[in-house]
């Protein structure tokens, strides 16, 4: 083959790989396109103003296609299919209580994304924000409002696998307190002190300013455990539990629990736990569950499962009577207000 041949061949060449980017590129942007447009059918979503102390309020990130697709948006609690009110803040994870919000969210980059916790006021507005050390997971608010907590993935990003890092912060209002690693707790397992460089801590969900819940994974098994923050301890209270969520009464656990005989990818079904007499009762909800649930009320959990817009918000009685009914689609990462 001469000189001019493998010209020719060298310049077709790149003409072909120019072209295949462009293509990607144009695919890519049309797709980006698409998710900013709201399709027929989807819920509607308008901007308004969202408001966290109001009562019967269900606020969540709204997954809906469109412009306000990633806001935390409102709807009537009582009216979970009824129009969108949109707040224009975008979070990955939310949850809202005692009129305060946690908001974790992306903070795109130039050359990588990384996080933030933003904690927001009544009228979503922001107080303090606080750098992450990885992907945002959980995030909870004490029923006061003082309080609240976060997870995020240091390393790995899913709770089925063994090979995932996780740390979990707690934050007091009253001062700004930052407890940034809540395995520099004294962590107590079934009442002796336990060291260990496995331990893992996530899915706080607080009983008060002071107390609260959480997991805590080591030596290949995981435990629901009773923090302190005063005297920052972590007690062992029951083995199997995951993403706790307390009821409003502070008598129950909802949780995730790892079951025998089902994929190992797909390994929780949601569960709760009587935490006077250790007594569990599956709900009646068989798919496996990878959320820390909320209680809608004393009777009725609220969850998230995949759907069409990446995720749907089901219900469940507490009690293990009924049967899965979504609530909402195209929604996540749900608070009650009031």
């Amino acid at each position: 083959m001469n000189r001019k041949n493998r010209l020719l061949i060298l310049v077709a060449a790149v003409l072909v790989l120019g072209g295949v980017a462009i293509a990607a590129t144009l695919h890519a942007a049309g797709r980006a396109a698409e998710k900013d447009r709201a399709r027929p059918g989807d819920p509607r979503v308008g901007r308004g103003e969202v408001v966290l102390d109001a009562p019967g309020r269900s606020v969540f990130r709204n997954m809906a296609w469109g412009p306000h697709r990633d806001e935390i948006a409102s709807v009537p609690a009582a009216a979970p299919a009824g129009p969108r009110t949109s707040s224009g803040v975008r979070c990955l994870r939310f949850h809202a209580a005692g009129g305060t919000g946690i908001c974790l969210q992306a903070v795109h980059g130039k050359l990588r994304d990384g996080y933030r916790a933003v904690v927001l006021d009544a009228r979503m507005r922001e107080l303090r924000r606080y750098d992450l050390a990885g992907v945002p997971t959980r995030a909870r608010v004490s029923p006061s409002g003082r309080s609240v907590a976060w997870t995020v993935f240091v390393s790995g990003d899913s709770y089925a696998g063994t090979d995932f890092s996780t740390r979990t912060s707690v934050l007091g209002l009253d001062g700004w307190t930052l407890d940034r690693n809540l395995e520099d707790y004294r962590f107590f397992l079934d009442g002796r002190l336990h060291k260990a460089a496995d331990v893992n801590v996530w899915g706080v969900t607080f009983a008060d300013d002071r107390h609260f819940y959480a997991t805590v994974a080591t030596g290949g098994r995981t435990y629901l455990v009773r923090g302190d923050r005063t005297d920052r301890t972590l007690r062992s209270l029951h083995t199997n539990v995951e993403c706790p969520s307390l009821s409003p009464d502070g008598t129950r656990i909802a949780y995730k629990k790892r079951v025998e005989g089902v994929p190992d990818d797909a390994p929780w079904r949601l569960y709760v736990l009587d935490l006077r007499t250790l007594r569990e009762t599956a709900t009646a909800e068989r798919r496996n569950i990878d959320d820390q649930a909320v209680w809608r009320d004393g009777h009725t959990l609220v969850y998230a499962l995949p759907g069409d817009y990446g995720s749907d918000l089901w219900t469940v009685p507490a009690d293990g009577s009924g049967s899965p009914r979504v609530t909402m689609p195209a929604a996540l990462a749900p608070a009650f207000t009031g």
